[in-house]
């Protein structure tokens, strides 16, 4: 009688799975947005290019062949080097604006994907830094692309003198601040009424924001320059105006930085409270 050994069975024992950490969470967070971005790519562009592309050409290139240049013909070139920098700073703010309070109007909406963000292991104001980092990246990418639309499109050429020191500086402070903005914006007002609130917001602080002018020259309207501390898009134009222009009249860079780092604190706390109550209430 022969005896048939039993046949063994081959375990493969796999690693166990890595210790979910609030680290991991924030970069699992961060390279999920940064895929949706990428994924969603035309969309992202056209909202970064679309907006500088018409302010320029139609200031900087068709006034002038018209015949209108503001300030008159021979200040042309003068005028679009002091618009840039005002350029530079809307495109940062709307589109870290809108990139932060679009996609909390999604996820605050009927699906309440949100709920899926604070499951994650991860304290919920560490959600609402991957937002004002993610808006910010988006905001800094919106700036950028003016420097090649400012180099390309203009009927007179464009003398840009650009401070490094304060550039370095000003550029972060501006994208966070925008980022911030919208992080306030998107999480006290409500989902359903986002779009309608972001157009009341966005056309008065652009218009009084110190993009097609320096602040300082409303010293003939005392009430509105005055007025217009309250804006923070004025902060972040003239910053960008001592960083970017040598010529050109702007607020003390210390000035702006200070009040751009105020307003970024500010609206970051605001937004992360209301974060709370939208995504735990």
């Amino acid at each position: 009688m022969t005896t048939v050994a039993p046949a063994t069975a081959s375990i493969t024992l796999l690693p166990p799975p890595a210790r979910a950490t609030p680290g991991r969470a924030f970069a699992g967070l961060i390279r999920r947005d940064l895929v949706v971005m990428t994924k969603q790519w035309p969309t992202v562009l056209i909202g970064i290019v679309f907006e500088p592309l018409l302010l320029v050409f139609v200031f900087t290139y068709v006034l002038p062949k018209a015949g209108f240049a503001i300030g008159g013909a021979s200040r042309a070139a003068a005028y679009s080097t002091l618009l840039v920098a005002g350029v530079v700073g809307l495109s940062a703010f709307t589109q870290g604006f809108m990139g932060v309070t679009v996609n909390f109007a999604v996820e605050f909406g009927y699906t309440r994907e949100i709920e899926d963000r604070v499951l994650a292991p991860l304290p919920v104001w560490g959600l609402g830094l991957d937002k004002l980092l993610i808006g910010a990246f988006q905001a800094a990418l919106a700036g950028l692309m003016v420097f090649p639309i400012a180099a390309l499109v203009p009927a007179n050429p464009v003398h840009l003198s650009i401070h490094w020191a304060a550039l370095v500086v000003a550029g972060p402070l501006v994208a966070l601040l925008s980022a911030a903005f919208g992080l306030a914006a998107g999480t006290l007002i409500d989902p359903g009424r986002i779009q309608l609130a972001a157009t009341a917001l966005i056309l008065p602080v652009t218009f009084f924001g110190a993009v097609y002018y320096p602040w300082e020259s409303l010293s003939h309207v005392p009430v509105l320059k005055y007025a217009d501390l309250a804006n923070p898009l004025v902060y972040m134009n003239e910053s960008l105006r001592a960083a970017l222009t040598s010529g050109v009249p702007h607020m003390p860079l210390w000035a702006s930085l200070t009040a751009m780092a105020g307003f970024t604190l500010v609206l970051a706390v605001v937004g992360i409270r209301g974060l709370y109550r939208r995504a735990l209430g």
